[in-house]
């Protein structure tokens, strides 16, 4: 039996989600009694591929061909259902982002198994199998029993801490040309956004709300990211209202985030916001209004008008960089 974690690759390279993931399948495996077993689609060099063996995995499962370089929901679906199959997985782990998302529930029809998805830590116990996980748009956590023979978990991201443990490990190399990608719509043209931190890979966020007032008022907020070497994010009504683009809208309706740090200013904390920020480690809010909901999230506030606020919050930090 195993514990398969699907870890998944941006051109060819790990981000720290993949190995958060693999931390995260080692020590399931551990405290289940099993071996955790990684599964990586599409052209990874043996390098890279390694990398996983820092973080427990003793063997790696590498698919490749020219049919599933671009990600299909169903053949991915039956690749990971396939391998996990052949290596006896009882518990698959995927990442609770929009890959991952798609895939889980194919999954669970393939292997009639049970999903927890969005969980966050480790299972309270494995006999019954019972686990924590986010509920109500992240606003309270349930605990559910999974029944089914195989489990399938989905990671909230920056939820689990890395931890490194380098093993020996060995590669199986797999060919995908029993994997056709299966009739339907076809991935024309993948366009990958450049020149600036993604907003999903960022570690440090900075967020401007409707307080703000004016998209002429953004300078202060992109100085402090740049500052902070951190990503941009707003509000709903501001990429409403086209003070800043759609995709950095975070929120309930926009992109679900969690960074280690996301400031909020002049944002109120709607609970459709909170919704996509609330896996941040830290929240720090800047708001006039002291009785602002984001202030009940956040860990960190500074009640006080922005416009005065951030120009010596950038000063400082500039000063503290100098020094």
């Amino acid at each position: 039996m195993s514990v398969l974690v699907y870890t998944e690759n941006w051109n060819g390279k790990f981000k720290k989600l993949s190995f958060e993931l693999a931390s995260y399948a080692s020590e399931l495996a551990q405290m289940s009694g099993i071996e955790p077993v990684a599964l990586s689609i599409g052209k990874v060099e043996q390098d890279e591929l390694m990398k996983l063996a820092g973080y427990g995995i003793k063997k790696i499962i590498s698919v490749e061909g020219d049919s599933i370089e671009k990600f299909d929901t169903r053949t991915y679906s039956r690749i990971i259902s396939d391998q996990a199959k052949k290596e006896a997985a009882t518990l698959i782990v995927l990442a609770n982002n929009n890959e991952g998302k798609a895939l889980a529930p194919r999954l669970s029809v393939r292997l009639q198994a049970a999903i927890a998805s969005g969980v966050s830590g480790l299972p309270q116990e494995t006999d019954p199998f019972r686990i924590k996980k986010r509920a109500f748009s992240g606003n309270a956590y349930a605990t559910v029993e999974l029944k089914t023979a195989v489990k399938i978990l989905t990671l909230t991201q920056n939820s689990f801490d890395l931890s490194e443990k380098p093993v020996e490990a060995s590669i199986e190399k797999v060919t995908a040309e029993n994997y056709e990608t299966a009739p339907g719509p076809e991935i024309q043209d993948v366009q990958i956004q450049t020149g600036k931190l993604l907003l999903s890979d960022a570690e440090i966020v900075v967020s401007g709300g409707r307080g703000v007032k004016s998209a002429d008022n953004w300078g202060p907020i992109l100085e402090l990211a740049e500052l902070l070497n951190g990503a941009t994010a707003c509000s709903r009504p501001v990429s409403d209202e086209g003070w800043r683009p759609h995709e950095e809208h975070t929120g309930q309706t926009g992109k679900i985030i969690a960074p280690n740090l996301y400031i909020a200013i002049g944002i109120s904390g709607a609970t459709q916001h909170l919704a996509g920020i609330s896996g941040s480690k830290f929240i720090v809010a800047i708001n006039n209004d002291k009785d602002a909901p984001i202030f009940d999230a956040a860990q960190y506030g500074i009640v006080g008008d922005a416009a005065k606020v951030l120009p010596k919050l950038v000063e400082a930090l500039k000063a503290a960089g100098s020094s």
